[in-house]
């Protein structure tokens, strides 16, 4: 059965798009057949963020309008060997109103066709009609926020949308699942009061939080070279991808890079070396 998931938030800058690429990314790995949609329309960042933007010939839009084949859109991803990765898209050209609901019921309903059994769906920010058509038909979101009083209180804000506007609302089913994913945390700023600490967030809003990912250069530098940072195995953000992914399909894992690491003091690392 497939799921499908929406990458969500009230706030740009966030991490909304390497957040959907890592998680794709990582569930494909694991062997699930997955597929990322860039819902941002007009803004498209996802096909450069997976480096797969010279192969775009059709777009999400395009295939909506019947101008394209879903097999004709559909882009796998190279760094996947298992080839279970697959991107639709946004389009640069057209409006934001050329999502309509039918539109993306029927792009959806073909995907989940196709064997597809996680759907992501990248979210642009805030409430404007592709955050909408994101959420709308999607049985779990992951909410993502920044440590910060704006990002908490624009994401209050997404989840109240979600509550109320999305297809499983409308037809009074069980609420979408939600899911809460903390970025950019640095617990040495929190431990000097200078940021909100994941606790803190959740207390304000009741979300079960599915990750905390660390702040690192290394989700710039993954971005610029068109990979997903996931796939980097030393990098302390990857890691923290990788365990959302693992908690994402039930894994029950502690929260890693969460807490100060302790310095070894002088004496403690000469009685160390000297223990070797």
């Amino acid at each position: 059965m497939s799921r499908v998931i929406v990458v969500t938030s009230g706030k740009g800058g966030v991490g909304k798009t390497t957040t959907s690429a890592a998680i794709s990314t990582g569930l494909a790995q694991k062997g699930y057949k997955t597929v990322v949609i860039d819902f941002d329309v007009g803004l498209r960042n996802l096909d450069l963020v997976l480096g797969c933007e010279r192969r775009v010939v059709y777009d999400f839009v395009q295939v909506i309008q019947g101008d394209a084949t879903l097999n004709q859109a559909l882009i796998q991803d190279k760094h996947v060997s298992n080839g279970n990765l697959y991107i639709l898209a946004a389009s640069q050209t057209k409006d934001k109103d050329a999502l309509v609901k039918e539109g993306v019921r029927r792009v959806i309903n073909e995907l989940k066709e196709m064997g597809f059994e996680y759907i992501i769906c990248d979210s642009p920010a805030g409430i404007e009609q592709g955050a909408l058509m994101a959420l709308y038909f999607a049985d779990e979101a992951i909410v993502v926020t920044n440590p910060e009083i704006s990002s908490i209180r624009d994401s209050d804000r997404i989840l109240g949308i979600l509550s109320a506007k999305s297809e499983r609302a409308e037809k009074h089913e069980e609420p979408i699942k939600e899911h809460l994913l903390v970025t950019r945390y640095d617990p040495d700023r929190v431990e000097s009061k200078q940021m909100l600490s994941y606790q803190d967030v959740f207390e304000v809003l009741r979300v079960p939080v599915l990750g905390v990912i660390p702040e690192s250069k290394d989700v710039i530098e993954a971005s610029n070279n068109g990979v997903s940072v996931i796939l980097y195995p030393e990098s302390r953000a990857g890691l923290a991808y990788a365990d959302t992914v693992e908690r994402l399909i039930g894994t029950d894992l502690p929260l890693r890079f969460t807490s100060v690491e302790k310095k070894q003091g002088i004496f403690s690392r000469l009685f160390s070396k000297n223990k070797g």
